[in-house]
């Protein structure tokens, strides 16, 4: 092959060469796809063959609404799932929806209204069935933390009045422990003035006396003393005895 690109001119050698690139290309196009030969078909072939992938009801009702392109005639909320009811004004078409959250679970489509309503019908009967027990979670979940809150605030107002409660005991018994000590100077003091009555009833007799004393006009003298008798004269001892 060398000598041959030495010898022939510059323009056979291009034409063998493209010759040559057309047969090889020709080859891996024509020959099957196998471990000694992995190339896949080229790209251009399949996307030729391959058939158009038809929209599905939902795609084409997401795209006829993103579009702008349908009425909405129904609308039935059941918590979080939802039923509605659709008019495609260019077609004089319907649509039927079941959806839960935002997300569209079935879609039925027909051009006639009385079976679009018996289907919403339908469709709004069913949100009723699910929608009931998020509803009953929903309201049971409220219930458990309203109770909760009450629990809470009852329990507050308990430990409020059991601090009241200790706080009138105290106090009840620091009035019992003053009433007792009260008591026991009434009694000091009773006995006090029992005393100090008898005291004064004294003073008052005689000042009673003395003041009747004044209030006679008669002298009164004091009664004398008795006279001092005088004492005998002391005896003079006899002579002592003589002997024989």
């Amino acid at each position: 092959m060398k000598a041959l690109t030495r010898s022939a001119s510059p323009r056979r050698v291009l034409f063998a060469i493209g010759s040559m690139v057309l047969m090889a290309t020709s080859a891996c196009a024509s020959a099957p796809a196998t471990s000694n030969n992995p190339m896949p078909p080229a790209p251009e072939q399949t996307t030729a063959a391959a058939p158009k992938v038809p929209l599905s009801t939902v795609e084409s009702l997401r795209q006829l609404i993103d579009n702008h392109q349908l009425t909405e005639v129904r609308t039935t909320y059941n918590s979080t799932y939802g039923a509605s009811l659709l008019f495609r004004p260019e077609t004089l078409g319907y649509y039927v929806v079941l959806f839960h959250g935002k997300e569209f679970w079935r879609v039925m489509q027909t051009d006639s209204f009385d079976e679009a309503e018996g289907l919403y019908r339908t469709f709004v009967s069913q949100t009723q069935t699910l929608g009931q027990v998020e509803i009953d979670t929903m309201r049971l979940d409220a219930g458990n933390k309203y109770a909760e809150h009450m629990i809470a605030v009852n329990q507050a107002k308990l430990r409020s009045l059991q601090q009241d409660a200790n706080n009138q005991q105290q106090q009840a018994q620091q009035v019992a422990a003053q009433q007792e000590q009260a008591r026991q100077q009434a009694v000091a003091l009773s006995s006090d003035l029992h005393n100090t009555n008898a005291q004064l009833d004294a003073v008052k007799q005689q000042i009673h006396a003395l003041e009747s004393v004044q209030s006679n006009p008669n002298l009164v003298l004091p009664t004398p003393a008795p006279a001092a008798t005088a004492a005998p004269a002391p005896q003079p001892n006899p002579p002592p005895a003589t002997s024989p």
